[in-house]
């Protein structure tokens, strides 16, 4: 063990003081390393100072160059501008005072380096710009001279007249160096992006003066006179009685016009600068198509394709013509380049002429109707039984129905089959009365049928809109008739009576209208939906209810006449009588006069008659037995109304009763007892026991005679 300690101390010894030995190496490391990053990081902060210094410095240099080079270009620009300008070489001019713009807006984006001189360029740009443009405008006024009316005037035939456009045709010798006058004016217009105001003003005096009033006048007729060095555009009037021109010949001159324009002006092609920022090149046709194409054909299908479209379907045919030269002057128009697309507006309008039929023939005739509501209604005419507007003839019945008929005939039994009352109806069972009627009505029926008949030579989507239209004609005539004559029907009772006339002559037709072109229309309408039917009892109703109130006017004009005859009473004092006789010949026409009359005439209050007044009243009522009849005068011949007459009873309650009053103010007890014949007598069937008991008492005296005949009425 000593031995063993005696060997391991010395090792031991060493090795601590290679630990101190290393800890002292550690502290000085230690020292030195933070002696030398203190060293470091100090030179490295003036290093980075001096290195953001030298970039800022840079930057400043670059920007300062950048903006010193800008402003060279700048000035190169408007010198090179200059010198094209001189030298009329405008594309050349127009793109240098481009660049310069360009470098000017640079110069104008650099924030936070503002330099005075950027305003006294932009000025500078801005006045070279409107030289350039003032001396593009003399230019162009040169290429294309119009020579326009008054502004006043401008809008008559003979004003048009005088319209002229000059192109110029060939350019100057001074021109000749600098290229074709047209595109270089052009495409400096398109550089300085000014062609499309340039163009648009062109386009709207070119609609203006030349293409509408061809569209709108069809005696115009342009020509052109083509001189040395310019063509000449102008109107001549050929047939200023024309009141449409055909689409075929206004397209003709359309045409004949831009051809005339594509040669001498439009077939210059332009670089023109798009959304995307690149350049595509096109034509000026194509550029002036784009801004009057479309109102160029609102105008060609309002003012021509419009009055164009056939008013009958058998014409319809012939508009293949039509739609054919609409196809071909859209062809020539692109060819032209006027045009691009494939189908316009214009084309499609006139290939849809089935529906613009359709639509121009309904409007037609609710005007045409409209119109016929609007006469007078007391120009009537006569209507019979016999009478019938002119009627298509009805389809055949189907083979389907009439084999069904047959066979279910022959599963009857013989004795069944033949249900048919030996009594027959008249022809005239289900006629309308013999009236008058107001010839606009009658002639409104005959458009409704006419528009009908159209109807089922039509397309299925005409058919339904001319089948409407006619429902539409009689929902007219019940808004329009009884509120735009209203105050006629309220006046005058003849009126009232032939409006009521002319709803039962609609109401007639209307029951069967629908079902006679049933089978002939759309299979649409075939399914139920062509009928007239559930317009009937509104047509009824409105006739009646004006015929009514009219009646209820008179029955009171009527009474209140009466009321001045004093009731028929003292007819011995001649006042009374002739203030009752004068009554009574005012109404003497009048039916509710009868009843009015009876019922003052009859005492039922126990009032005594005079055999003076009974005469009196007997003369009286005279007077409306002959009188009174004369308002039965359907026919002008006096002698074929006599059996029309006789029907006054039928129509007039109390007429029976009027005239048995009149036997009793004329006979004695006995022949009164004699009418009454045990109450199955004449007298007996108008009157009441008390009533002729009343009588009795009031037109004979208290005597025996009188008492028994009393007691026989009973």
């Amino acid at each position: 063990i000593t031995s063993k300690y005696s060997e391991f101390l010395p090792s031991a010894q060493s090795a601590e003081e290679l630990v101190s030995q290393v800890d002292g190496l550690s502290g000085s490391i230690e020292l030195l390393r933070a002696g030398i990053e203190e060293q470091v990081q100090r030179d490295l902060n003036v290093a980075v100072a001096e290195f953001t210094e030298l970039k800022q410095q840079l930057e400043r240099d670059t920007l300062v160059l950048s903006i010193l080079k800008k402003l060279q270009e700048f000035d190169t620009a408007i010198k090179e501008y200059n010198t094209a300008l001189l030298e009329k070489k405008y594309v050349v001019a127009a793109q240098q005072l481009e660049k310069a713009r360009s470098s000017l807006k640079m110069l104008e984006s650099r924030k936070g380096f503002e330099l005075k001189i950027l305003k006294a360029l932009g000025t500078e740009l801005t006045v070279q710009t409107q030289n350039m443009l003032y001396h593009l405008g003399e230019e162009w006024q040169k290429l294309a001279v119009w020579k326009l009316p008054p502004s006043k005037e401008s809008s008559s035939l003979e004003s048009v007249m005088h319209s002229e456009l000059h192109l110029c045709t060939l350019p100057s010798k001074e021109e000749e160096i600098a290229g074709p006058p047209v595109a270089s004016v052009l495409q400096a217009f398109a550089v300085l992006g000014e062609l499309r105001t340039k163009l648009k003003i062109f386009g709207q005096l070119l609609l203006k003066y030349i293409l509408k009033p061809l569209i709108s006048y069809p005696s115009l007729q342009p020509f052109t006179e083509e001189l040395s060095d310019v063509v000449i555009l102008r109107f001549r009037c050929e047939d200023p009685n024309l009141d449409h021109s055909s689409p075929v010949e206004v397209f003709d001159k359309i045409k004949f016009i831009l051809e005339v324009l594509h040669k001498y002006l439009l077939n210059v092609p332009v670089e023109q600068r798009v959304e995307d920022k690149k350049e595509c090149r096109v034509t000026l046709a194509e550029l002036l198509g784009d801004m009057i194409w479309e109102e160029l054909s609102d105008c060609l299908i309002q003012n021509c394709l419009v009055n164009s479209i056939p008013t009958n379907s058998s014409k319809l045919e012939q508009y293949i013509e039509v739609i054919k030269s609409t196809e071909e002057f859209e062809k020539a128009l692109k060819n032209m380049q006027f045009l691009k697309g494939d189908t316009t507006d214009l084309l499609k309008y006139a290939r849809n002429v089935n529906s613009h039929f359709a639509n121009k023939k309904c409007q037609d005739v609710i005007v045409a109707a409209r119109n016929l509501m609007t006469s007078e209604i007391h120009n009537t005419v006569k209507i019979t039984p016999d009478s019938c507007v002119a009627l298509p003839k009805l389809p055949d019945p189907g083979s389907g129905d009439h084999l069904k008929m047959q066979k279910t005939s022959k599963q009857l039994p013989k004795e069944m089959v033949n249900l048919e009352n030996e009594t027959k109806l008249s022809q005239y069972t289900f006629s309308l009365p013999t009236c008058r009627i107001s010839s606009s009505v009658e002639k409104l029926m005959e458009l409704a049928y006419q528009t009908l008949l159209e109807a089922t030579a039509s397309t299925d989507q005409c058919c339904i809109q001319l089948f409407y239209s006619v429902r539409n004609i009689f929902q007219l005539f019940y808004d329009v008739v009884p509120t735009y004559h209203k105050e006629n029907l309220q006046k005058l009772p003849q009126l009232a009576a032939i409006h009521h006339n002319n709803c039962m002559y609609i109401a007639h037709h209307l029951l069967t209208m629908g079902h006679q072109f049933r089978y002939r229309l759309t299979n649409i309408l075939c399914d139920g939906a062509a009928t007239f039917v559930d317009l009937v009892p509104g047509f009824r109703r409105l006739g009646m209810e004006c015929f009514l109130a009219q009646m209820r006017v008179q029955k009171g004009e009527i009474l209140e006449r009466l009321s001045s005859a004093r009731n028929f009473s003292n007819m011995d004092d001649e006042e009374n009588y002739s203030a009752a006789n004068k009554a009574i010949r005012q109404v003497s026409k009048a039916n509710k006069v009868k009843y009015a009359v009876v019922c003052r005439c009859c005492p039922w209050k126990g009032t005594d008659i005079s055999a003076e007044d009974a005469d009196r009243l007997y003369s009286l009522c005279r007077i409306m037995v002959e009188e009174g009849p004369q308002v039965f005068t359907p026919l002008p011949e006096e002698d074929k109304n006599k059996k029309y007459q006789e029907e006054v009873p039928v129509y007039v309650q109390k007429w029976m009763t009027f005239k048995e009053l009149m036997i009793i103010l004329q006979a004695n007890l006995q022949e009164i007892v004699d009418q009454w014949a045990d109450g199955k007598g004449p007298l007996a069937a108008e009157f009441s026991p008390a009533e002729v008991k009343s009588l009795i008492r009031a037109l004979f005296q208290n005597t025996e005679r009188r008492a028994a005949a009393l007691a026989k009425i009973k």
